[in-house]
């Protein structure tokens, strides 16, 4: 039986929380994604810097270790393949401001935590969806 990787889609985790961590990956190989998880901020710039593909999604914390979400999304931003890739930020602070800022920088969307599962999801599915 072929493993078709390819076509399936990966998710970007960058969550330095590992209980956080292990839930969402449950919840996205539950669902049928692959999922990257990476614990800090300079592992993600790394990882942006040296990827040979795109990931299909990032979820990224806002507060890291190292480099925050925030410069993370500016550094995804700056690769030309990865300028297109949906950023979903998440985030305990629940302040307008981190809001805007995060919007700002680049992100798609904005998720506080603790987040209900279901409705991470729905935001994950509605950009994973194909391009009409």
């Amino acid at each position: 039986m072929p493993n078709d990787t390819a076509s399936t889609p990966l998710v970007l985790v960058v969550e330095d929380d590992d209980h956080i961590a292990q839930v969402l990956r449950f919840m996205l190989e539950r669902q049928g994604y692959r999922v990257t998880h990476l614990a800090d901020g300079r592992a993600a710039s790394e990882h942006i810097e040296t990827a040979t593909a795109a990931p299909d999604l990032i979820l990224l914390d806002v507060m890291l270790p190292y480099i925050d979400g925030f410069e993370v999304v500016r550094l995804a931003r700056e690769r030309a393949d990865w300028a297109a890739v949906p950023i979903l930020m998440l985030t305990a602070k629940n302040t307008e401001r981190d809001t805007v800022r995060a919007l700002d920088a680049g992100a798609n969307d904005f998720v506080i935590k603790p987040f209900q599962p279901n409705e991470l999801l729905a935001r994950v599915r509605r950009f994973m969806r194909p391009a009409a």
